[in-house]
């Protein structure tokens, strides 16, 4: 299997590189790893897990609310998200990730407003 070299900047400026396989979710890869990343559903629907897109494309195939905007903004959900190519990431963005969805009137999962 193809695998890429995916780098995630974490707070702080920290930054973790590991291989992850073109058919293998980077959040799963990175908690295998030890690496502590936001999470829950593991499906693609609550954003706890968006990460900013520094450079590189995802598959998102496996995202149960994943649009073309969120594409084009730079948005990737690393727990159903699996590399096409080499990637920095910046994780932690769920914030940033949420006031998109709203300026774009797309759908989010309810209880995530308003905190």
């Amino acid at each position: 299997m193809k695998q890429f070299r995916v780098t995630l900047i974490l707070p702080n400026d920290r930054r973790e590189t590991l291989l992850v396989g073109a058919d293998e979710h980077i959040l799963e890869k990175a908690l295998e790893a030890g690496i502590d990343l936001p999470h829950s559903c593991l499906q693609g629907w609550c954003l706890s897990c968006a990460a900013q897109v520094i450079s590189g494309r995802t598959d998102q195939k496996d995202s149960r609310r994943y649009y073309e905007v969120d594409r084009e903004e730079g948005f990737v959900l690393p727990c159903t998200g699996k590399p096409k190519t080499d990637l920095v990431l910046k994780t932690h963005a769920t914030d940033a990730k949420k006031k998109k969805k709203k300026k774009h009137h797309l759908p989010y999962p309810r209880g995530t407003w308003g905190k």
